[in-house]
């Protein structure tokens, strides 16, 4: 008579990489149950999810035949008033994105860049990765800077650059709070890291489209390079104007 192996010795028998295969089949199906479920259960806000994407303001308008140079200021004040003095020679605005922490220090100079027609933005208080921060302290950043630029100028600030351009839904959300557009740019020149005018001049003026936001700061080379990078818009009809104006 043929011996009948008891079901657990059957088992034993099963071919180890069988067994391995089902094992790791339950523990990808556990693992896709969850993951749906927990989908289904909490559902993500579509504004929320598009945050990081869509919030944020790279270029202004088609339409104006304009450009905005955009200068950010924790530095250099002295250089700031010679940015000034070309944009008077050539009757164009920008604006200007201020740290607070320069702000408290350089009061009559953001004065005269106000009475001059040119347009402050706020830039943070204390030049913060704006993406670590919670979104109070967020809030604290930007709220800080534009009460005391306000006192300054007399203006309010609408106009929010986060610090080396870093943000998250935090900071998204901190801006939606407080009624603040987040600007970022087109075209960056680098200018903190390279002291090369004519490398400035050509990340500033490549491929040149009506709405660009160029992004610069007070530095001796920059200086050297505004002239040749508001003439190359010039040249292509477009007039560099405020943020708030390129962007409608």
């Amino acid at each position: 008579m043929k011996k009948v192996l008891p079901k657990s010795r059957l088992f034993k028998r099963t071919p180890r990489k069988v067994a391995d295969i089902l094992s790791a089949f339950v523990i990808i199906v556990t693992v896709l149950s969850l993951f749906f479920v927990t989908k289904l259960t909490y559902k993500q806000d579509e504004k929320t999810v598009k945050a990081s994407t869509s919030f944020g303001i790279y270029k202004g308008s088609q339409n104006n035949k304009a450009a905005a140079l955009m200068i950010n200021v924790y530095e250099g004040a002295d250089v700031v008033v010679q940015f000034l003095e070309i944009f008077r020679n050539y009757s164009v605005k920008a604006t200007f994105f201020i740290g607070g922490v320069w702000a408290e220090k350089n009061a009559e100079v953001i004065q005269k860049i106000s009475a001059e027609g040119h347009e402050i933005g706020c830039h943070g208080y204390l030049h913060k990765d704006h993406k670590k921060l919670s979104i109070e302290q967020n809030k604290e950043e930007i709220v800080k800077t534009n009460r005391l630029l306000k006192e300054i100028t007399g203006k309010p600030v609408s106009l929010f650059a986060p610090p080396s351009g870093s943000y998250g839904e935090n900071t998204v959300a901190a801006c939606r709070a407080l009624g603040q557009k987040m600007i970022l740019w087109t075209k960056d020149t680098i200018d903190w890291r390279d002291k090369d005018v004519s490398l400035l001049v050509k990340r500033a003026t490549k491929n040149i489209s009506s709405g660009d936001l160029i992004l610069m700061h007070p530095k001796e080379q920059t200086l050297r390079a505004l002239p040749k990078i508001i003439e190359a818009y010039l040249a292509k009809g477009l007039s560099p104007l405020t943020v708030s104006e390129v962007i409608g």
